[in-house]
């Protein structure tokens, strides 16, 4: 690990000061700031040397005004510094939003979630080996213009939708998956204010630019999130290489609102097979005014994946989708609630 320097913050204020001298061209890689609060990526990444701060900002002391949990009579208000665990373990979010708590009870081994935080969560970088091991040079989003070495190489990991031809790098988190479902808002705090934006709109394709991966100026920061109505028919279904602790290999947020049989409303993101948190919205059409059956999910399932793209290894994870989609469409639409 490469030296640095430690600075622990007070006050919203002063981590956006400390943070905003980093460049908005510079690649977030070698961002000269980096602000911690679980650490449970950023840690990780400097030991590998992906990335190399010259600074690290503390803002663990702000959790005293970004880790609350507000469910009002329509709102649900999540600090950002909220840990993973004691989101998924709360009793009213388990009870109207499912999707969110088993999405973060399936994300990381209970340690972790003790440790991480959701704003943290959601700007987790991707687990590509090319991009983890600085041995490989050709890496456009550690290394812009280098090139891409997973397009040739060993992919069975990688995304199938979202792609260009500089990355096919696949976004690791789960939680995300559930916001971008829920159509949820991110509250974004800066030395000019706090604005808000749609949660779909804080992540971006990679492109011609990949080592660009979200839409944060220098010096903001994720402050909260913030989703309307409830959603007790809501389901997070996750397959992957092993049980226990793992990233997915393909997953599905799915949101429901059904009326006498009859799906009024739904909600369908999928994980593990994208490159930024991916909402289908284009087929959550086929469901409206349906009554779920089983040629109904396969033919969403289907649509949700008319655009895959796979390379030499990775193929499988389109069937694989299919199949998680189609299942938790089925879980959404027969649960109790």
């Amino acid at each position: 690990m490469r030296p640095f320097t430690y600075q622990r913050v007070a006050d919203p204020s002063s981590a956006m000061q400390a943070l905003a001298v980093a460049s908005a061209n510079t690649p977030l890689t070698d961002a000269p700031a980096q602000p911690l609060a679980g650490g449970t990526t950023l840690i990780d990444l400097m030991k590998l040397d992906v990335m190399r701060p010259s600074m690290v900002v503390d803002i663990n002391p702000l959790a005293s005004t970004w880790s609350a949990i507000n469910l009002d009579s329509e709102n649900l208000h999540l600090g950002a510094l909220a840990r993973m665990s004691d989101v998924a373990s709360n009793p009213e979010v388990r009870r109207n939003y499912p999707v969110i708590a088993d999405a973060l009870k399936l994300a990381a081994s209970p340690q972790l979630r003790n440790m991480a935080t959701l704003g943290g969560n959601v700007l987790q970088r991707t687990r590509c080996t090319y991009f983890r091991d600085v041995s490989y040079e050709a890496c456009n989003k550690r290394n812009p213009g280098s090139g891409c070495a997973a397009m040739d190489g060993f992919n069975r990991t990688h995304a199938v939708l979202g792609t260009s031809d500089q990355c096919i790098a696949t976004y690791p988190g789960d939680f995300a998956q559930a916001l971008i479902a829920l159509d949820a808002t991110v509250e974004i705090s800066g030395s000019t204010g706090t604005r808000n934006i749609p949660f779909a709109q804080l992540h971006k394709a990679p492109g011609k630019t990949p080592q660009i991966e979200t839409t944060l100026s220098p010096g903001e920061l994720i402050s909260g999130f913030m989703i309307e109505r409830r959603w007790p028919r809501s389901v997070y279904l996750k397959a992957r290489d092993r049980q226990s602790y793992e990233f997915a290999l393909a997953s599905a947020a799915i949101a429901m609102d059904v009326q006498d049989g009859i799906v009024r409303d739904a909600r369908i993101a999928l994980g593990g097979v994208a490159t930024v948190p991916w909402r289908a919205r284009e087929v959550e059409a086929l469901l409206k005014g349906q009554k779920l059956d089983d040629a109904i999910a396969k033919r969403v399932a289907d649509a949700a994946f008319s655009g895959a793209t796979a390379k030499r290894h990775n193929e499988f994870k389109i069937a694989l989708g299919k199949r998680v989609v189609a299942r938790a469409l089925q879980q959404a639409a027969t649960m109790e609630i």
